[in-house]
């Protein structure tokens, strides 16, 4: 039976695992395996809520084990470490708990066909201190890292008197991109909700200052200007601070240091500005790299195959795909998504040999969501030649939307109706914000 090994259980290698446990996995007409180096799958556009403690991660994690007895695959923990393209062969770490006790040993899995989907991790470009003073939001672990410094910031913070014209706790947000954006809403609604939970010296327009630095222009600078236009109009009306054409080269352990001269104290900093593959694929591969870019990615060609193996596929953020028109395919949530699918509906005609036309990216607009406040966004096509912009109500429910439409594509109508009425009821006897 044909082997199909998918590395990384992200939105993207997760939803293509499904999907071809269904379509070929139930059928036996091949073998499908998912690895990573988690238990569990959580939808990366919720990290920002996470963080800021508006969002319950064990009503919305997935477990692996769970989706793959569901769906027809298997699943093995450990992160990759190598592959042999001769014999087709990945090597997996060993993994480890909390205490440094053996999980699961190092180990070897055989493929006919891999497919490499492990996303990408914050690009701090070599700025010091940057490792070491801040926290990046790309991981669960790192969500819950920064919502555990945030509570006992607060706690802290309820101690210390308020100085005139200043806060009793600063955070600031390195990169004004949709990460940036969505979590400094999402902070400034949360603080208003910890005050009704005994913070009630943590007042989001007094005692907390959120500062959002962005070495662009403006906000949003990949998006079109209306909708970064409107985000700020937002973030100001939130008294959130923004400062733009800012670039940072220095962290310290208690602020930020511009090339403009400009120094920001700061309790809590992150850093959200730039993504870049990781660093491991540019090695693998025993002695035979494949090719990749500056930004570790792995450069395939438009069926997602990379350029130097073609039993070896790669897409979303950790593969770098051009276009026809020379453009490169953006790493965003949405192409991800939908490379995913192109590969559930023509891996198997590729692996029979079968020409395929190639993947092309369809931008479908873009939403951002400034937490319970409102939603911003631009959609293409559809009402005019290029975009129409959408805020407020019906943004966030298309926002809301789009979480529905992953949570469809892992489990069906039935599954993701039951989810949304669990969230209905959970709604009515939990805080809205984690507290522990």
């Amino acid at each position: 039976m044909h082997r199909i090994v998918i590395v990384g259980g992200g939105a993207g290698g997760l939803a293509l695992a499904t999907q071809l446990g269904k379509r070929l996995g139930k059928k036996k007409l091949a073998d499908i395996t998912l690895v990573d180096a988690a238990r569990t799958h959580v939808w990366k556009p919720l990290l920002h809520q996470l963080a800021a403690g508006s969002f319950d991660t064990h009503a919305e994690e997935i477990e692996y084990l769970a989706q793959a007895r569901w769906n027809h695959f298997k699943f093995r923990l450990g992160s990759l470490t190598g592959v042999d393209r001769q014999t087709k062969t990945i090597q997996l770490a060993a993994s480890h708990d909390e205490a440094g006790r053996e999980i699961t040993p190092a180990q070897q899995l055989g493929y006919d066909t891999l497919v490499i989907a492990v996303g990408s991790q914050t690009n701090d470009f070599g700025t010091l201190g940057a490792a070491e003073h801040t926290i990046k939001l790309d991981s669960p672990q790192a969500a819950k890292h920064f919502n555990d410094r945030l509570i006992n910031a607060c706690i802290r913070a309820q101690t210390v008197p308020r100085v005139a014209g200043s806060g009793r706790l600063t955070i600031a947000i390195v990169g004004g991109g949709a990460t940036g954006v969505e979590l400094a809403a999402e902070l400034h609604a949360s603080a208003r909700v910890l005050a009704n939970f005994g913070f009630d010296h943590i007042h989001p327009e007094k005692d907390l200052q959120i500062v959002l630095v962005e070495a662009a222009p403006r906000l949003l600078a990949q998006l079109p200007e209306r909708l970064s236009e409107s985000a700020l109009r937002e973030l100001r009306k939130l008294s959130i601070e923004v400062h733009t054409n800012e670039k940072v080269v220095e962290v310290t352990a208690g602020s930020l240091k511009m090339a403009s001269g400009k120094v920001i104290a700061s309790s809590i900093m992150v850093w959200a500005a730039g993504v870049k593959a990781p660093e491991f694929l540019t090695t693998i591969g025993n002695g035979d790299p494949l090719e990749t870019t500056r930004l570790n990615q792995l450069l395939v060609n438009g069926n997602l195959q990379t350029t130097r193996d073609p039993h070896i596929y790669a897409f979303g953020d950790c593969a770098a795909c051009q276009q026809p028109d020379g453009s490169w395919v953006p790493p965003r949530a949405q192409a991800a998504y939908q490379q995913a699918m192109y590969l559930a509906r023509h891996l198997q005609e590729l692996i029979d040999g079968k020409t395929v036309a190639p993947y092309l990216y369809k931008d479908q607009g873009s939403l951002i969501s400034l937490s319970e406040y409102s939603s911003v966004g631009s959609l293409m096509g559809s009402l005019s030649h290029g975009s129409f912009f959408v805020e407020g109500q019906l943004a966030k429910f298309m926002y809301w939307g789009l979480h529905k439409q992953h949570q469809l594509a892992l489990g069906g109508f039935k599954k993701t109706a039951l989810i949304t009425l669990s969230e209905m009821l959970d709604r009515t006897y939990r805080p809205r914000i984690k507290l522990h």
